[in-house]
């Protein structure tokens, strides 16, 4: 299994070590010690290394931070997390506080009358830092930059990952490493630059094609690269994470390093120097000032052509979701066989990872598995554990969030299931998410928008019946890299606008707490709109994903005639590209799945 059930969170042991990062704290001579999610790389998924926030408070969600004070110890959680953060804290000693409603600064200044705030400058960026000081700064507080203090208390702290390194194809890049380096290059010279720092594993394995082992679910290399004008790279990554097929692939222009060699080598570039202050850890903007490097702010210049997929990496993306729809499908019609209460979210998972393992070409899946019965269905990030581990019961909602890494793309579905008769409010409730995504996928708007001004069309259907969910309508995905992939999304805070290439989730939900909970999840990709009206420019989606939804939960006369006519339309396509695919019983069930309604 790629997924295990043992339970990584440890309510019980937070208050020691809390206790324990009191005591290195007051050494340290800070008042506060802000400890996030992050680690270095500042992607967001981290190493079992880098866990420090997991380790202190229990809390296993992959967003967040805690801020520790003498008397007071908030856990900041977006509200994906808010009903998963009381079960795995304790909350007589960690309080949830409601992140971004709440920002961190704020809640420092009221709860710290003075004194110095501490942080690791390696795991914060230069703009988070920046917006800490515009609040603390008025309210006499000092922002100081230290060692990591919980690494100090951490006796039994993991190692450094180093899994081996493997080379992506060109045939499945679509360009060549030198292409890309080259053209990267190129703008650097336009805009007067002589190197750029790159510090997001995904942005390194798409400059170089090549993918790695070192996070949990997502292939990728952590390491930090320097990227020169003339497109020349240093990689510097622990070298044993280089096999000679590798070192061979990257050739002659691509020079690894070993990771004590960044910092000096920081030192010593020539300016001026790109750094991208919203995803490069501060750490790296303060060498090359001390060392007198002229710095510019700017973007990572790998992540608008990372996200904007080239012909090869979207045929490569549509053949995996059309391999990966068929062991879904597969997976679904072996779930309508079995009884009520037979089941347990454990054998859900493990036989959906089953069948996904069953197509021979799965290289991992993409994160783990989102199973909820029931009411553990409104925890939106639910992972099930032997503890938590609940029967599947009749007459009630099963949501089912998973996906799977194969070498030609990633994936990421979302289905909500009847499990006998659930009621007539859950089917009124889902119709209305189905309502949102139907609006997603049925959408034309012109170029230049981004994906906040999308967000609301997902979710008008809920907010006329006094209803929402409290996370975005969409995140990008890589091509074989991070099933969460910036800086493209589909949500009310992205002002990126969204470009052709890019590929995004559509996953509108509802969450009754205690109750159940409802996502639907299609991958589309943006592209170029046929022509109408007076011609303007203009943007549509083309869906990836191929798997029914459930039509015993739709409420038929909720829908206008346009939205049946696409879920008609939506559900002929996988009958036609997803039957042929998997075993006649499999495609019997199918087709009664895929009936008109």
């Amino acid at each position: 299994m790629f997924q295990s059930f043992d339970s990584p969170a440890t309510p019980e042991q937070g208050p020691p070590r809390l206790a324990a990062l009191r005591q290195v704290m007051q050494r340290a001579g800070v008042d506060a010690f802000i400890v996030p999610r992050a680690d270095a790389h500042q992607g967001e998924y981290v190493a079992a290394r880098d866990e420090r926030l997991q380790w202190l408070t229990g809390f296993t969600g992959s967003a967040g931070f805690a801020v520790v004070l003498p008397d007071a110890a908030g856990v900041f959680i977006d509200g994906r997390y808010r009903v998963q953060v009381k079960a795995q804290v304790d909350l007589s000693h960690f309080s949830p506080v409601p992140w971004p409603e709440v920002k961190a600064g704020a809640w420092i200044a009221e709860h710290l009358a003075a004194g110095v705030v501490g942080f690791d400058p390696w795991l914060h960026t230069a703009d988070e830092i920046a917006a800490l000081r515009a609040v603390l700064d008025p309210a006499g507080l000092t922002l100081r930059g230290l060692g990591n203090l919980v690494d100090a208390i951490w006796p039994d702290q993991p190692p450094p990952p180093c899994g081996r390194a493997f080379v992506h194809p060109d045939h499945l890049a679509g360009k060549s490493s030198a292409d890309k380096r080259a053209r990267l290059a190129e703008g650097l010279r336009k805009a007067g630059q002589r190197a750029a720092v790159i510090t997001l594993p995904d942005s390194i394995c798409w400059l170089l094609n090549i993918r790695g082992a070192d996070v949990p679910k997502n292939p990728v290399l952590q390491g930090f690269a320097i990227l020169h004008d003339d497109g020349r790279v240093a990689l510097y990554t622990d070298p044993a994470k280089l096999p000679a097929e590798v070192l061979a692939h990257l050739g002659p222009d691509v020079a690894p390093c070993p990771p004590e060699a960044f910092v000096p080598a920081l030192r010593g570039l020539a300016g001026p120097v790109r750094v991208d202050r919203a995803t490069a850890p501060l750490a790296v903007s303060e060498v090359l000032a001390e060392a007198g490097v002229a710095l510019v702010w700017g973007d990572d210049p790998c992540r608008l052509p990372k996200a904007r997929k080239n012909a090869a990496e979207i045929e490569g993306m549509r053949e995996a979701h059309l391999r990966d729809g068929a062991a879904v499908v597969t997976f679904l019609a072996w779930l309508d066989r079995q009884k009520p209460g037979s089941l347990t979210e454990i054998d859900v998972v493990t036989a959906l990872e089953g069948f996904r393992r069953a197509t021979n070409a799965l290289h991992d899946i993409s994160f783990d598995t989102i199973c909820g019965a029931g009411p553990n269905g409104a925890i939106m990030h639910y992972r099930v554990t032997r503890e938590t581990n609940r029967a599947v019961r009749d007459n009630e909602l099963l949501l089912v969030d998973s996906g799977g890494q194969y070498h030609d793309g990633t994936t990421d579905i979302t289905r909500t299931m009847a499990v006998g008769d659930p009621g007539d409010e859950p089917r009124i409730c889902y119709t209305r998410v189905l309502q949102g995504m139907i609006a997603i996928s049925r959408a034309r708007f012109p170029k230049g928008l981004a994906g906040r001004d999308l967000d609301p069309l997902a979710r008008f259907a809920l907010w006329v019946a006094g209803q929402d969910f409290d996370h975005g309508t969409g995140h990008g995905v890589g091509a074989f890299l991070s099933v969460h992939e910036g800086p493209q999304r589909i949500s009310r805070l992205s002002e990126v606008p969204l470009e052709p290439g890019m590929i995004l989730s559509n996953e509108p939900g509802y969450y009754r707490e205690g109750a159940f909970g409802i996502r639907l999840e299609n991958l589309i990709v943006v592209q170029e709109a046929p022509a109408l009206g007076d011609g303007r420019a203009q943007y549509s989606f083309e869906t990836l994903t191929f798997v029914p939804l459930d039509r015993r939960l739709v409420v038929t006369s909720m829908l206008s005639p346009d939205e049946r006519a696409w879920l008609d339309s939506y559900h002929a396509e996988v009958l036609t590209k997803i039957g042929p695919r998997v075993a006649p019983e499999v495609r019997d069930w199918l087709t009664a799945s895929c009936a008109p309604l």
